[in-house]
């Protein structure tokens, strides 16, 4: 018999210590995308960038079922089989109060960014939406490099 083990990075839950006063997390940059382009529907590279988004806010690369991740995936896969626009899964569905969705959470940086924005461009055909989620990452990393 074979044993899984799967050994957690340490991420504090919550808005903690770990997080700096006034930084902006990564949920709250998912948060900022459901406000700016959330009427956009959900598409393969927006759900590769949530997942990229969740991995590095909780430190861990287990998609929880469930979680943002999860759902952006099924969203994606949805709309694509979906005929009506107005029947899609968009954004706001999945990214509103994702701060709240997350089981842990830490302030964006750059690399954040970085690997969030390689994710949402990394599947044919893909561009970054601007407003999208890289881009709001990117623009709280920027704004934390700052709060240092």
């Amino acid at each position: 018999v074979v044993e899984q083990y799967v050994e957690a990075t340490p991420v504090e839950a919550g808005r903690s210590s770990a997080i700096k006063e006034n930084a902006i997390t990564i949920g709250e940059a998912l948060e900022a995308t459901a406000q700016t382009v959330g009427q956009k529907a959900v598409d393969q590279s927006d759900a590769s960038a949530i997942q990229a988004a969740e991995v590095r806010a909780t430190g861990s690369n287990v998609i929880t079922p469930g979680g943002l991740a999860a759902m952006a995936q099924s969203a994606a896969a949805y709309n694509a089989d979906c005929k009506h626009d107005q029947d899609k899964v968009k954004l706001a569905d999945i990214l509103a109060g994702a701060t709240a969705k997350l089981p842990a959470d830490k302030a964006a940086t750059l690399q954040d960014a970085e690997g969030v924005a390689c994710a949402e461009v990394r599947n044919p055909d893909a561009t970054a939406t601007p407003g999208g989620v890289a881009a709001s990452v990117a623009a709280a990393a920027r704004l934390n490099e700052n709060v240092k």
